[in-house]
């Protein structure tokens, strides 16, 4: 393969979406997600509210903190603790495919 042959991207977990595009995306309000920052359930990087910005994970986790407290009237501590769990389980998970016990 030819050096101008090769595609060249950016990596999806450094794509970073703002505030708006998170909550379209999740079809959350952006005060929800401002709220959710404030108490720690969610990170946003950046110093300020209208330069934060979010990653992939962090849209994985609106998704699923949105359906726990939707579904199950969780708070939004208990739906972030639920959701570390199923990201740590997935982690654990994919560890035993790795190695072949899965």
């Amino acid at each position: 393969m030819r050096d101008e042959d090769i595609l060249t991207g950016a990596v999806l977990e450094e794509s970073c979406l703002t505030l708006e595009e998170l909550a379209s995306a999740c079809s959350v309000s952006t005060e929800w997600v401002v709220r959710h920052v404030e108490e720690g359930v969610l990170s946003g990087t950046g110093t300020t509210v209208t330069e934060w910005r979010f990653s992939s994970r962090d849209l994985w986790r609106v998704r699923h903190i949105h359906a726990l407290e939707r579904d199950f009237d969780a708070v939004p501590e208990l739906a972030g603790l639920v959701a570390d769990l199923m990201e740590e389980l997935e982690t654990l998970r994919a560890r035993l495919r790795r190695v072949g016990l899965a």
